[in-house]
């Protein structure tokens, strides 16, 4: 039996693939606010968040998988930040009138969330632990 994927320690980047880029782009980066890291292809494009890289890309970039379904989330994001910071990004979301699957919560388990979806549907949620 092999032990070599013990040598993995990090995810480097998490690529999510999407069906409307333009839609996704203005998301990504006028709501939400990420820093474009890099552009390689208007198939791929890139964000630096924290120590990880978020790319978008159309399927065709790496793969020939199809697109998810609409109406059905391929992935959940969680973005971490200071509890003050949850509900600011609630007023956030209001202002860029995106509404949210659940306003700032107390969850049993010790965080506050914050869910809501990307132009794809696919699952965000921001979080801080309390």
């Amino acid at each position: 039996m092999t032990r070599a994927f013990k040598a993995i320690r990090a995810i480097d980047y998490t690529v999510v693939f999407v069906r409307d880029m333009a839609a996704m782009r203005r998301f990504y980066e006028d709501v939400l606010g990420f820093p474009l890291l890099r552009e390689l292809s208007p198939d791929w494009i890139e964000y630096r968040i924290g120590g990880n890289t978020l790319a978008l890309a159309t399927p065709k970039r790496t793969a020939a998988d199809a697109p998810t379904p609409k109406g059905s989330a391929s992935l959940q994001l969680a973005f971490k930040v200071d509890a003050a910071e949850v509900d600011a990004c609630a007023e956030e979301l209001a202002r860029h009138k995106v509404d949210p699957l659940s306003p700032p919560t107390n969850q049993s388990f010790g965080h506050r969330t914050l869910f809501f979806r990307d132009p794809d549907g696919n699952l965000l949620e921001v979080f801080a632990d309390i």
